[in-house]
């Protein structure tokens, strides 16, 4: 048995920013620091930043008044960040700066007339973020179905904006679809979508051509590790989401001379790693890395993070 990993798999640079941004508090200010939301979908981060002294909270009411509280990759409403502020929060926001163009987005079609469609997963945190910043009525849809069920004249103006971890050609079939329900229609290129869900989504499929099973490494709540298994699936290839090894199925194996492993963009390589040792202890003799995109994108921390982290660093050279 061999073991194929895809390229790229695992962290983006908006979660490699979440969690960068997390420990730079913590190293900061001191625990405890509070976060509304996972920061990132994966319990193993929770976990480990847990650990390390961050509070992770579903409502701003459960954070002291005055406390350090960080916003999820996801993003947040408007109402939360109001919300921040009436409180005295002391915010820092994790949101990632694809999720925030996509909010961006939104908010210039309104200052248009137009009536906005969000193409999302109802219930999804990031897509709760997105319904919560654009100032106006946001139609969600997910399916063509959806398109066809919208109660507007063909020729009102709309624009459509993404979620950013959905698949591609879904999203191409949803948008494709709005553009034949409406004669006065604009909206990004199916290419915004995020980079890493691309990216990711394709090497899966490369991954699906030569293997003869498909491990995708990440939590059962993330939206885009969940998509890549079903891409697996869809490519003809047994294809199974795990949280970590210690959800490997021997059954699985029987018969597959190569096993394709990818991770979603918000699971640590460490679990992909202690995958393979699984798979070494089950015979496998030999694991090689498909070729693919390397990814080089970098997002900033916060302003106010660097300036400290530069006072902190002139302070212990002095």
């Amino acid at each position: 048995m061999r073991v194929l990993l895809a390229q790229p798999r695992g962290f983006c640079a908006g979660v490699i920013r979440a969690i960068d941004i997390v420990e730079e508090a913590l190293a900061q200010f001191g625990p405890p620091v509070y976060v509304r939301h996972e920061i990132v979908h994966n319990r193993h981060v929770v976990d480990t930043l847990r650990a390390k002294g961050a509070r992770f909270v579903e409502h701003l009411s459960e954070v002291p008044a005055g406390a350090i509280t960080i916003f999820s990759a996801h993003g947040v409403a408007k109402a939360v960040e109001q919300d921040a502020h009436a409180r005295d929060l002391h915010v820092l926001d994790a949101t990632c700066p694809l999720v925030a163009k996509v909010h961006g987005q939104g908010k210039r079609y309104v200052r248009q007339g137009r009536t906005v469609i969000l193409v999302g997963h109802a219930g999804h945190p990031e897509v709760e973020g997105t319904l919560g910043q654009i100032p106006g009525p946001v139609i969600l849809v997910q399916t063509p179905a959806d398109v066809d069920a919208i109660d507007l004249p063909a020729d009102t103006p709309v624009a459509y904006v993404t979620q950013t971890t959905l698949s591609v050609d879904d999203t191409r079939d949803v948008i494709t679809a709005l553009e034949k329900r409406f004669t006065d229609i604009v909206g990004p290129d199916v290419g915004d979508i995020c980079y890493a869900t691309q990216n990711r989504q394709s090497a899966v499929r490369e991954l699906a051509r030569v293997a003869d099973l498909i491990l995708v490494v990440g939590a059962k709540n993330s939206s885009n590790s969940n998509r890549l298994r079903e891409i697996g699936v869809e490519s003809g290839k047994a294809s199974h989401l795990i949280a970590d090894a210690s959800e490997l199925d021997a059954e699985w194996l029987r018969g597959a001379d190569i096993v394709g492993i990818t991770a979603g963009a918000s699971a640590p390589e460490a679990l992909v790693q202690d995958v393979i040792a699984a798979l070494v202890r089950h015979g496998a003799t030999d694991v090689a890395v498909l070729p693919g995109i390397e990814e080089h994108v970098e997002f900033r921390l916060p302003a106010e993070l660097l300036r400290r982290r530069g006072t902190r660093v002139a302070a212990v050279d002095s």
